[in-house]
C-alpha cells in the first residue's frame, strides 16, 4: 500500500462514520457502555462525530502531503493507549499506519469495544491493512513506542520503553479565559468544553482564569442546558461527594445542582469542579498561563478573542493537525531510523 491508498482508506472510514444509522451507534454504545460506565450514547455519539470531522478528505490530505509519504524503514511501532474517552488512541492509530508503519496497539481495558470495531472497519475497508495491524497484551516486539497515561505512569514508561525511541504523554487539562463581558450566548458554548465526556477529557476545562470580583451567576445560568449530567450516576456520585466534602470544610464554591465551581490555585479539579482563579491585568493573566503552559492542552475563550486561544465550544472537536502535548506525532514516526 502507497500512502494514496492508505489516505482513501481513511477517508472511506470517515464516510462511514459520519453515516452511521441510529440503530448502529445505539448498539455500539451499549455495548460500550457495559464495559465503562462513562461510554454512554450522548459521549458514544459525540466520539464518532468527532472522528469524522478528523477524516474529513481535504485536511486530511492536506496534512499528509506535510510529511515523507513512505517511511525509510517500516517498523513496528508499539502504541499503549488511553481509555479515558471513547476512541481517544485513534489519533494515534492514524498516524502510524497513514505514516506507513506497522502498528502494535495495547488497548485500554476501559476501551476495547470501540477501538476493536473501529479497527475491524478499516480492514474492512482496506483489507490489506491486516498485515499492518496487530493487538497485543504486551509490547516487547515493537521499535519504537508511544504512550499516554498519567504523570505516574509516564515515570514507567520512560523506565521500559526509554533505550528505544519513544513519545510519551503525561497530564494535560485545559483551561478558559472569562473576560465578564461575554453574553449569555457565548457563555453557553462553554457548555462542550466543561461537560462533554464528563469532563475526563485532556481537552475539558477544568479551571477558568477570571477578573477580579467575577460574577458567576450569569454563568451558572447559561450552562443550565448541561443540568442532565447529574442524571449520570457516577457524575452524581462525585457531585455528592464533592459537595459533601466542601460543606464539611466550609470551602467557599458555587454551586447550581450540578456543577461546582471554587477558587483554587490547583489546575486539574475533580469530575464535577471546576476550578478559578483570578487576575487583575492582562499581564497578571498572562503571566498565571504561561506558568501551567506546560499542563495545559488548549485554551478557550469566547470568539477565540484571547491571543492562541480556541473559540468557546470548540475544544472537543480538535483538527487533525492538533497533537496532544502538542507534540508532532507525524514528525516523530518520520524521524524513526
Amino acid at each position: 500500500m502507497n500512502q494514496s491508498e492508505r489516505l482513501s482508506a481513511f477517508v472511506a472510514l470517515g464516510q462511514r462514520l459520519a453515516t452511521l444509522s441510529a440503530d448502529e451507534i445505539t448498539t455500539l454504545a451499549a455495548r460500550a457502555r457495559n464495559q465503562n460506565a462513562w461510554f454512554d450514547e450522548p459521549s458514544v455519539r459525540a466520539a464518532f462525530a468527532g472522528l469524522a470531522h478528523l477524516l474529513a478528505e481535504a485536511p486530511l490530505r492536506h496534512w499528509a502531503a506535510r510529511y515523507p509519504p513512505e517511511p525509510t524503514t517500516v517498523h513496528q511501532v508499539g502504541v499503549v493507549m488511553a481509555g479515558n474517552i471513547p476512541m481517544v488512541g485513534f489519533h494515534d492509530l492514524l498516524c502510524v499506519l497513514l505514516s506507513g508503519h506497522v502498528l502494535l496497539a495495547k488497548l485500554s481495558a476501559d476501551d476495547t469495544v470501540l477501538m476493536n470495531w473501529l479497527m475491524e472497519e478499516l480492514m474492512r475497508i482496506e483489507p490489506r491493512f491486516r498485515e499492518f495491524i496487530q493487538i497485543l497484551p504486551r509490547l516487547n516486539a515493537a521499535d519504537a513506542f508511544i504512550a499516554t497515561g498519567s504523570d505516574n505512569t509516564a515515570r514507567y514508561f520512560e523506565f521500559y520503553f526509554g533505550k528505544k525511541p519513544h513519545l510519551i504523554r503525561r497530564n494535560r487539562t485545559s483551561v478558559g479565559v472569562l473576560t465578564g463581558q461575554e453574553t449569555s450566548a457565548e457563555l453557553a458554548q462553554l457548555g462542550p468544553d466543561i461537560f462533554q465526556y464528563y469532563g475526563l477529557g485532556c481537552r475539558n476545562v477544568s479551571k477558568l482564569f477570571v477578573p477580579t470580583d467575577y460574577d458567576f451567576v450569569p454563568l451558572l445560568d447559561a450552562l443550565q442546558t448541561w443540568e442532565g449530567v447529574i442524571h449520570h450516576h457516577k457524575y452524581n456520585n462525585n457531585y455528592d461527594y464533592n459537595k459533601s466534602i466542601m460543606l464539611v470544610n466550609r470551602v467557599q464554591h458555587f454551586d447550581n445542582g450540578f456543577l461546582l465551581l471554587r477558587p483554587s490555585q490547583m489546575l486539574v479539579s475533580p469530575i464535577s469542579v471546576v476550578h478559578y482563579a483570578e487576575y487583575c491585568s492582562e499581564i497578571d493573566l498572562v503571566d498565571q498561563l504561561t506558568d501551567v503552559a506546560a499542563q495545559t492542552q488548549c485554551v478557550v475563550s469566547a470568539a477565540g478573542r484571547f491571543a492562541g486561544s480556541l473559540p468557546f465550544g470548540q475544544a472537543q472537536s480538535p483538527a487533525v493537525d492538533e497533537y496532544a502535548d502538542r507534540v508532532d506525532t507525524m514528525e516523530f514516526l518520520a524521524q524513526l531510523p
